[in-house]
């Protein structure tokens, strides 16, 4: 079973860009957004052609731009020196005392 720590420690073994390993956050920060938008992208795609019907071949796709996404998040987590497994708990802890405390909707950092 991978975990997030793994997997942000293997992502870094096929980041190649300038500033690799040395806090350059820009990089895989703009790559994030890029991948966000093709993602957003096919979503888009499926509402207008398939009528939000998600077909097989369309979630094979999805999949790959998540994949994406998800070494730019890793990638970008340890140019900041962030430890994604810690980041992925401590989001999970913070939605489930906002789901405790009646807050989970609305907007707003410190719900």
């Amino acid at each position: 079973m991978l975990d997030f720590a793994t997997y942000q420690k293997q992502a870094m073994t096929t980041a190649v860009y300038p500033g690799r390993g040395t806090g350059n956050y820009t990089y895989p920060a703009l790559g994030l957004a890029g991948e966000t938008g093709e993602v957003c992208e096919k979503i888009k795609k499926i509402i207008r052609d398939e009528g939000g019907v998600v077909s097989e071949e369309r979630r094979a796709l999805l999949a790959k731009e998540l994949g994406d996404v998800l070494w730019y998040v890793a990638t970008l987590a340890t140019e900041l020196g962030l430890d994604l497994q810690a980041v992925a708990a401590d989001n999970l802890a913070k939605l489930a005392l906002r789901k405790e405390n009646g807050k989970i909707h609305g907007s707003g950092d410190l719900r």
